[in-house]
This record gives C-alpha cells, sequence and structure tokens, in this order.
C-alpha cells in the first residue's frame, strides 16, 4: 500500500500548514488530540486481518505496578499512594512481527507522517527505536484485559485504534494532576482519583483514529474489556533522539524476549 491509499488525507491534510496549525494548537489546549477516521476504509480493513492473523504470536503479560511506574518506597506504608498496586494485562506483537508491505509500516516509515507529528509534538525529529522490537506495537486486550491507572514516562504517546471491543475497553485520563518537572507528585489527587472520588474524562476514540497524547503529567487508564471482541491498539513509538533503545528490563516485561 502507498500512503495515499492508507491516510484520510482529505479530512486530514498532513502538508497544510492551517491544518498543522489547528492540530498543534488543540493539543496544547487539551493535552490530546483526535484525529477521527485517520486510516481509510480498506486500509483499516487489511490492519485487523493482520491483526488477528497474527494474534496467536501475541507475548501476554499481566502485572501490578504504582501509578508512577516506579518500585515501591519501603520509607512509605503500605497503604501511602505511592505503594498502591493496579492491575495491566495485555497481549503485544512487536516490531519484528509486522510485515515490510504492511500498511502500519508504510505509516510508520512515512516521512509526511513523521513531519506532521513532529511539528505538532514540538519536537526538532522523530526517530525510530534502534532496536528491533519497540518501534510499532499491536496491542491486543481480550476480556477482562485493562491497563490500569498510570502516568506515563515518556512526553507524548502515539496510538491508533484498529479494532474497537463490544463494550468496556474506554480510555479515561484526567489531566494536570501533577507536575513532574517540579516533582509534584500530587498524593492527595491521585488517591481520590484511585478512590473514585475524581471520575476520568472518557475519550471518545473509534476504530480508524489516530491519538496523540501527552500522559506525563495526565493520569489515565483503559477499562476492562468486555464481551468476544478483542480490543486492538496499535502504539506508533519514535524517539527526539536517534539510537535509543528500551531498556533490556522493559522488553523482557513488555515482549518476553530481547530481539
Amino acid at each position: 500500500m502507498y500512503l495515499n491509499q492508507i491516510i484520510n488525507s482529505l479530512d486530514h491534510p498532513l502538508n497544510s500548514t492551517g491544518y498543522r496549525q489547528k492540530c498543534l494548537a488543540q493539543l496544547n489546549i487539551a493535552g490530546v488530540l483526535v484525529m477521527k477516521n485517520f486510516l481509510l476504509p480498506e486500509a483499516l480493513k487489511a490492519v485487523v486481518t493482520e491483526g488477528k492473523d497474527n494474534q496467536h504470536l501475541a507475548f501476554y503479560t499481566k502485572s501490578g505496578h504504582n501509578v508512577y511506574l516506579t518500585p515501591k518506597d519501603s520509607a512509605l506504608g503500605d497503604d501511602h499512594t505511592h505503594n498502591q498496586w493496579v492491575q495491566s494485562s495485555k497481549g503485544c506483537i512487536t516490531d519484528d512481527q509486522i510485515g515490510p508491505h504492511s500498511a502500519l509500516r508504510t505509516l510508520y516509515d512515512a516521512d509526511d507522517l513523521k513531519s506532521f507529528l513532529a511539528f505538532v509534538l514540538n519536537e526538532q525529529q522523530l526517530h525510530p527505536y534502534a532496536d528491533s522490537l519497540s518501534s510499532i506495537n499491536l496491542h491486543y486486550a481480550s476480556e477482562g484485559q485493562e491497563l490500569g491507572w498510570h502516568f506515563d514516562n515518556s512526553s507524548f504517546a502515539i496510538t491508533l485504534l484498529v479494532q474497537s471491543p463490544t463494550a468496556g475497553g474506554q480510555f479515561e485520563y484526567v489531566t494536570k494532576l501533577r507536575d513532574s518537572n517540579q516533582g509534584d507528585m500530587n498524593y492527595e489527587g491521585v488517591q481520590q482519583v484511585l478512590n473514585g472520588d475524581i471520575k476520568g474524562q472518557n475519550l471518545a476514540v473509534n476504530a480508524g483514529d489516530l491519538v496523540l497524547f501527552r500522559g506525563r503529567d495526565a493520569l489515565h487508564r483503559v477499562t476492562p474489556t468486555e464481551g468476544d471482541t478483542t480490543r486492538m491498539l496499535v502504539v506508533l513509538a519514535y524517539n527526539s533522539e536517534p539510537n535509543v533503545e528500551l531498556s533490556e528490563s522493559a522488553r523482557m516485561t513488555f515482549y518476553g524476549r530481547l530481539q
């Protein structure tokens, strides 16, 4: 597939200065940008078929973690916000399992997309991961699988929903809940979210939508999938600098292998 067979360029003219400025403003204001119907129907169909065909290759993980994605602090009590554990579970196929002729490969490598993303994300350039696993990941969430509340370590995330579940699988977020640059973890506010006293906003995302999200200071989760239809989500992972590898410990945790 060529890029013009993948992207809905009528609604998303990536090289238009006006469109870029509009997307930049929206991301800066809201911390999230949903690009509706980003994939053309035939491209979406091809990616869904690819995902179903390769699901048997997925590595499945189930793990507990705190919202900060850091180890427990023995100086704090088990009931302290920092030490409260939430659960995450999913399956994943990795970059080396995405075929050379996949629409996802064409999309990820496209200079027009990288240029657009760099502008909207206010980055000089975007680079793929240097390791063979981390650049394109396709995540599977079957019934009962979820992503627990957490803050991202990276400053931005780029995701593409390719199959919605029958029910559940809702992306929920609370913006500006901490200030990581100032070292403010906002334990009180986070605890209110964990207790259910503060409710997250639901982000309306449909299959074929591309989402840009700034999650370093926005607490977010994906609720458990309900029903027989697996939620499938693609993560397009880029770096601001070249020659960056995901750490070996992270690769073993997420993928079960180093290469």
